[in-house]
Parts: structure tokens; sequence; C-alpha cells
């Protein structure tokens, strides 16, 4: 009796490579702009934490991101959490990423590498999209930015934030 063929789960390969430099453990502070997160929406600052780790054999990367924001004065606001799974999706042929938020906020990216530079935008045609960067700046240091483009509207920046290798 013949064993029928089965196909064997994908390994990762030199594209998780270069997506892993952009996925350290880090620690960030920085600003989010007035506006960012509704109309009446005020400036706050922000302070973070990233922490991911590799599954099914290197082909995923998976973070869990939480970040506390204050007023400019000091107050606290609230805690914003994350949770990311980015790969190389050989069925698309590019780097795709999934998003859910303790907003209830959930969603696809696609992704492309350019030197020190990641970014990941929103698929399809949702309301908002929104573009991540990551952008390597030193051996211990990247600058993230969020930027979101409303109807179609030009992309503008929703915040920023200096992140550094946690070791």
């Amino acid at each position: 009796m013949t064993t029928p063929a089965v196909p064997l789960p994908l390994r990762a390969g030199a594209e998780m490579t270069a997506l892993a430099r952009f996925h350290r453990d880090v620690r960030w502070t920085g600003s989010i702009q007035p506006g960012a997160m509704g109309p009446d929406s005020p400036a706050m600052t922000a302070v973070g934490e990233g922490r991911h780790r590799i599954i099914q054999d290197g082909l995923w990367i998976v973070g869990d991101y939480r970040q506390d924001q204050y007023l400019l004065d000091g107050t606290f606001v609230l805690t914003w959490e994350l949770h990311w799974t980015a790969g190389w999706s050989a069925q698309d042929s590019e780097y795709r990423a999934v998003i859910a938020d303790n907003y209830g906020h959930l969603e696809v990216l696609a992704g492309r590498i350019a030197g020190d530079l990641l970014t990941f935008q929103s698929t399809g045609r949702p309301p908002v999209r929104i573009r991540l960067h990551w952008q390597i700046t030193g051996e211990d240091t990247m600058i993230w930015r969020n930027e979101a483009s409303v109807q179609g509207d030009p992309y503008e920046l929703v915040e920023r934030y200096v992140c550094t290798t946690i070791r």
C-alpha cells in the first residue's frame, strides 16, 4: 500500500529573518497628536512596552503591546493594548499582519521592507486606513510612527515614539 502524499508545513525563509530585525522587545516614549483619537481629543504623551515571540517554527512573529497615555499635565487617561501577528504570506507574496486591540479594532495589514524601514498599511478600503512605520535608527533604537487616512484623505501623523531595545 502506498502512503498518500501529504503537503508539509512551510518553513521560514529569508523574509522572516528580515522581518525579525524590526520585532525587538522594546520600551517607548512619545506623543499622540491632538484630534488623533477623535475630533476633540487632546494631545497626549505615552509610555509603553512591546514583547515578541516566534511561533510555528518561525513562520510568524507574535507581539503583545501595552501603552499608558497621559494628558500633557501628567493626568492618566487610558491603557491601550494590542495583539500583533506578522509574517510572510506565501499565498500573497508579501508581508501580512493582523492586529487586535482592547478597543475592539481588528485589521489586516500588508507590509514591505525597504532597507531600515518597515511599513505596514491597511488592506481593503476601510473608512479609516492606517499606515505604520518602523525606522531603525541605531543598534538599539527605532522610531515608530502611526499615520491615518480618513475617507481617502491624505495620511496624517497620529503618534510617534522612540523605541529602545530591552536587553
